[in-house]
């Protein structure tokens, strides 16, 4: 089975949540790559941090549109979250800052989205 027939078959079979987490998973994975390197790779630096800020983004988006079904507190939440990586995203940019505080966040919020059955064990 190819790759894009598995991502067709995945796409009609899996809830968003599961593929919210997937997708937060990849891009931790991919920040926490970035950040075991050092600052050798200025370009997968600035790759993986323009990543995160566009899931994050897309998730702001979908909480500020007027179908989305989450309580409005938990809404206002997620933006509010969103904006907070924006700029700490900035600062890790410009190396006011480590990658520790995104990776966090995003692993937090991956602990939420868990399927049942990962996060019982």
């Amino acid at each position: 089975m190819s790759y894009q027939a598995y991502q067709t078959a995945s796409a009609r079979t899996e809830d968003a949540r599961t593929t919210e987490y997937r997708l937060m998973g990849f891009v931790t994975r991919e920040l926490i790559s970035v950040r075991d390197a050092g600052p050798a790779d200025i370009r997968k630096k600035a790759k993986a941090l323009d990543r995160n800020r566009r899931v994050w983004s897309a998730f702001a988006a979908d909480c500020a549109s007027s179908g989305n079904a989450l309580p409005d507190k938990l809404r206002a939440g997620i933006i509010s979250l969103s904006i907070f990586v924006s700029k700490e995203t900035s600062a890790a940019m410009r190396g006011e800052t480590d990658l520790d505080t995104l990776i966090d966040i995003n692993r937090t919020i991956m602990q939420g989205l868990a399927p049942a059955e990962a996060a019982a064990s």
